[in-house]
């Protein structure tokens, strides 16, 4: 591998592990119950979230395209700062939804964008049919940094204090600091293609890409009908399920390390699995069987181990599923559209991020056991869907609508 792309690489895989570090995370629910929100407020904090990535995807992934993305990783790192300083003071619904907000826009600013980035950067060696490799081990350094992050922040939160939730919001601000710093040395490909037109262009090119290309959008329903019950939703609520299972504040970290670490050699271990197991049978039976694992986790509330066993299994069929759509939906889009492209699909996820959300309402009526059993409903249409066979290594670079 020559020397931009192994150095985009590497930097990309340190971006991730401090971008990803939330030390706040393995307690983020109790925070927000802590300071008076009801599991209604928090639905209400994931729309916001939601809404921010909904409005925000299409301005900033042309902005990407038109700017790059280092540009676009540096403008979407100093707002994740300051949304996270919103926790240091917030003590109202309000506040949250304005720190909700603002994480959500920054996202955006790294959406589509970083895929591009690596896909553009492997293509310079001519090796853009390993971004599902490439994908994978830097997804992994997430893995690593919350093994850490739930470990420590778990630990020091365990009274659920004031001052415990300051010290791991300040903790994690200072690893979103190391990230912006790392960003700065990101170098984009010389042989990067041009974009022409106007950027309303370049939108109504991405729109044209995914009607052309009915198998690309029918590979994100499978995906995010699935990941949206399993981690938008699930995650949001197993700290509490765990805690009712008899499960004490620092045995979460703990738990949320196996997790971590079941993910991470997951994802090292894509290419290896893609040997042995086509993708289309990996994306339909890691979607059943998070189907399964909400119903388990609905009708065995009580049982810890069946609980513990839920949030282990989840979090490892998750760092699966989206390596793999990401290196079949990558070799489908043009590389002049690739962010725009990618934030069209990502505004299609935030539209049934808040549809989701809004009919999970009606089934919370039954508390967190409806939620599960929506939510496992909802995951077993996405794993329905059909995913286009190929061969465990096939270039699709060569498709009708790639220029």
């Amino acid at each position: 591998m020559s020397s931009l792309p192994k150095r985009n690489l590497t930097l990309l895989f340190w971006v991730h592990f401090f971008g990803t570090i939330s030390f706040l995370q393995p307690v983020l629910t109790l925070f927000y119950m802590e300071k008076g929100l009801s599991e209604a407020n928090i639905l209400v904090i994931l729309m916001s979230w939601s809404g921010a990535v909904l409005v925000g995807e299409i301005p900033t992934g042309v902005f990407a395209d038109r700017f790059g993305a280092r540009i676009s990783f540096l403008t979407g790192s100093v707002i994740k700062l300051c949304s996270i300083g919103i926790l240091l003071l917030a003590n109202s619904l309000e506040m949250f939804m304005l720190f909700s907000v603002l994480n959500g826009l920054s996202v955006t600013f790294f959406s589509g964008a970083d895929e591009a980035l690596i896909y553009e950067s492997l293509k310079v060696d001519n090796n853009q049919n390993k971004m599902d490799e490439a994908m994978g081990k830097i997804q992994s350094a997430g893995f690593i940094a919350m093994m850490i992050a739930v470990l420590f922040g778990s630990f020091f939160a365990r009274d659920l204090e004031h001052e415990q939730f300051q010290l791991l919001i300040l903790l994690s601000m200072g690893a979103y600091f190391v990230e912006l710093v790392l960003l700065y040395f990101i170098q984009e490909p010389s042989g990067k293609v041009s974009i022409s037109g106007t950027s309303f262009e370049n939108v109504l090119e991405g729109i044209q890409v995914i009607k052309r290309a009915p198998q690309l959008f029918v590979m994100f329903l499978n995906l995010t009908l699935v990941f949206i019950p399993t981690v938008a939703v699930f995650q949001k609520f197993d700290q509490p399920l765990m805690i009712s299972a008899g499960l004490p504040i620092y045995f979460i970290g703990p738990i949320y390390a196996v997790g971590a670490l079941l993910a991470f050699f997951s994802s090292r271990s894509i290419g290896m699995l893609n040997k042995k197991i086509s993708y289309s049978v990996l994306m339909y039976t890691s979607g059943f069987f998070s189907s399964l694992g909400l119903l388990l986790a609905a009708f065995f509330q009580d049982e810890l181990w069946i609980i513990l066993f839920v949030v282990l299994f989840l979090r490892w069929i998750g760092a699966i599923r989206y390596p793999i759509y990401s290196q079949l939906s990558n070799n489908i889009i043009p590389s002049h559209i690739r962010a725009t492209t990618i934030s069209l699909l990502s505004i299609l996820d935030s539209v049934f991020d808040m549809a989701i959300f809004l009919l999970l309402i009606v089934f919370a009526i039954d508390g967190i056991n409806g939620i599960l059993i929506g939510a496992s409903l909802i995951a077993f249409i996405g794993s329905a869907l059909p995913i286009p066979k190929q061969s465990k290594r096939t270039k699709m670079g060569t498709s009708p609508i790639n220029r």
